[in-house]
């Protein structure tokens, strides 16, 4: 099969093993809810356990990481997926999802001098903050 296209036999063998998730989790993956990595790790839970990660997935409303469904799949091949395990391996935050601030780069350099680096910009914007900070917290104490 993998002569007679762009995948390699490997990958192959990856698309194949989707073939053991659940219709449930198979569709998720299909709408891209699920990524293709974790899929295939997921793929190597029992029925059973997809069905609890399921039902987690939708009380948590989240899909597991990569990293997730690796621990995933240890739990279950070493027999101690359990559903609160699944539920607390799933309640983890993610790096990925976690909300990030982004700033336009010129919307902060016009406070500083044009021969700053994008270091010493990125240290004094974080020493400002610092500033700011202990300020509220005499503010605070003050206040009291």
């Amino acid at each position: 099969m993998a002569e007679d296209s762009n995948d390699s036999s490997r990958q192959i063998q990856r698309y194949i093993r989707l073939t053991y998730l659940i219709p449930e989790l198979l569709q998720q993956v299909d709408d891209s809810k699920i990524a293709f990595n974790p899929a295939v790790e997921l793929s190597y839970l029992l029925e059973q356990e997809q069905r609890v990660l399921l039902d987690a997935m939708a009380l948590n409303d989240c899909t597991p990481s990569h990293a997730q469904s690796i621990q995933l799949k240890k739990l279950s091949l070493d027999g101690l997926l359990s559903t609160d395990a699944i539920g607390e391996i799933l309640s983890e935050p993610k790096p990925n999802q976690q909300e990030q601030y982004k700033f336009r780069r010129d919307d902060i350099r016009r406070y500083f001098p044009a021969s700053y680096t994008d270091k010493q910009v990125y240290e004094a914007v974080f020493k400002a903050l610092d500033l700011l900070k202990r300020q509220r917290e005499r503010d605070n104490r003050d206040e009291r």
